[in-house]
């Protein structure tokens, strides 16, 4: 994602929300080199807003997030694969809002694999952009 922050624009804002612990905050954004905004929401409120529920437990770590670890694994990232120390169900997604603060375009994450392609981030960004033009 990092190389393609420029395919979103300049008046775009990218950002990731964690509920993340302040102490694994900073060794996060060092481990991942996101590039881009790192906000922090511990109560969770933007997760419930947006309606980021919890996943079941067999479609949090099945068949799908196995494939995904051992490919993890296999790329050499095993520094990636860590004991998770937050709430592992907890299930996100991702919003575009426009410059007026509309939600324009939203994707509930099933599981920890189930990320839009950037092409699609970048294609919600151009329509949101549009509306206001």
């Amino acid at each position: 994602m990092r190389d393609r922050i420029a395919d979103f624009g300049d008046d775009t804002i990218v950002a990731l929300v964690t509920f993340t612990q302040t102490a694994d905050l900073a060794s996060y954004e060092h481990d991942k080199q996101l590039g881009f905004a790192v906000l922090r929401d511990p109560e969770r409120e933007g997760y419930r807003a947006f309606g980021f529920g919890r996943g079941r437990t067999t479609r949090v770590w099945g068949l799908r997030a196995a494939r995904r670890y051992l490919e993890l694994l296999r790329a050499g990232h095993w520094r990636a694969l860590r004991r998770p120390t937050e709430d592992t169900r907890q299930l996100g997604g991702d919003v575009v809002i426009d410059a007026d603060g509309v939600v324009r375009w939203i994707h509930h994450s099933q599981g920890p694999e189930d990320r839009p392609t950037v092409d699609a981030l970048v294609d919600a960004v151009d329509r949101a952009r549009s509306r206001l033009a």
